[in-house]
């Protein structure tokens, strides 16, 4: 799983924007949790918590939104259904045990553990039943345990406090976040492939690491599962940051080429995703416009999916360890 180096989250959420005059010359590094010092895990930590102190840009427009960890929530509600389908967040395990052992999890220096376990199995509400799920409640131990989501689930914008929701399935991960699956992704030859070799499908037995992070961690019900308002979730963006860098692995393959190879559907569900029948859509090119409501600064070049193409150009500034 790979963060930033903790000295602010904002360096995950909207990577490192720098003057349109400067070169990236000095990137900030992202390193993999794991690798990281308890100083720096705190730090993250704490810069979370931060977050959710600080006073909201958003909260005009959107009643749930009470701080600036809201901000971010509520704009990836507003563009799941037009950006979602174009873009190693856990060592491959062997038993649960070692899952649940991860450093990810520590009370003091991760993410807090799992929720108590609630049967959904009957439950008609869940999109998708996940096997091996474990849990389902308000997580109870590490600096999360009294974190209160604001906005969800799904694209409710209304004030709806409520806790953080885990639902840990260990099977779900070893099935979906390991070497091979992963593997597989690389071995795309081009981007239309390896954004499905990415996504997957709404199955099972079709998940692949993109789901596989969001499910593996929420299961039925936890906050991360949901499509809209998963960065309720603060390991939402650990996930996310090894999706972007296993993108970026991906594209050195054959950098030349792939520097510009995107493609996919401008709409959720629209083919080649459209599990649900046909569903009118276009194409993402590189003139795609990108809509942060204002969370960029003024300086920030980064406005369509081109600008957003090369970690290290359009005063992006950031690689991965």
């Amino acid at each position: 799983m790979h963060t930033g180096t903790a000295a602010s989250l904002i360096l995950l959420l909207v990577a490192h924007i720098i003057p349109a005059a400067c070169d990236c010359i000095n990137p900030i590094v992202r390193q993999e949790w794991r690798t990281l010092s308890k100083q720096e895990q705190l730090a993250y930590i704490n810069a979370v918590k931060c977050l959710k102190s600080q006073p909201a840009q958003l909260s005009k427009s959107y009643e749930g939104v009470r701080s600036r960890f809201d901000d971010y929530q509520v704009t990836h509600m507003n563009n799941t259904d037009y950006i979602h389908w174009v873009v190693n967040w856990s060592l491959d395990v062997n038993t649960e045990a070692e899952f649940l052992s991860s450093p990810v999890f520590d009370p003091v220096y991760g993410f807090g553990g799992n929720g108590a376990y609630i049967n959904t199995s009957s439950w008609t509400n869940v999109s998708i039943h996940i096997p091996g799920k474990t849990g389902g409640g308000c997580i109870s131990t590490g600096p999360f345990a009294n974190l209160t989501v604001n906005m969800g689930p799904g694209l409710n914008f209304t004030y709806n406090p409520r806790c953080l929701t885990r639902d840990f399935s260990p099977w779900f991960v070893s099935q979906t976040l390991n070497s091979s699956v992963v593997n597989w992704a690389l071995k795309a030859p081009n981007f239309y492939e390896f954004d499905r070799r990415v996504e997957g499908g709404v199955t099972v037995a079709d998940a692949t690491y993109h789901s596989g992070g969001h499910k593996g961690i929420g299961g039925d019900i936890g906050e991360i599962s949901d499509l809209y308002s998963s960065p309720g979730e603060p390991l939402f963006y650990l996930h996310h940051c090894n999706v972007d860098r296993l993108w970026n692995l991906w594209q050195h393959f054959d950098w030349l080429n792939r520097k510009y190879d995107i493609s996919g559907p401008n709409t959720s569900y629209a083919y080649p995703y459209d599990f649900f029948g046909p569903k009118p859509y276009y194409n993402i090119t590189l003139n795609y416009p990108m809509d942060f409501q204002g969370l960029l600064t003024t300086k920030s070049q980064i406005r369509t999916t081109g600008d957003a193409m090369d970690i290290q150009g359009n005063g992006l500034c950031y690689k991965y360890a």
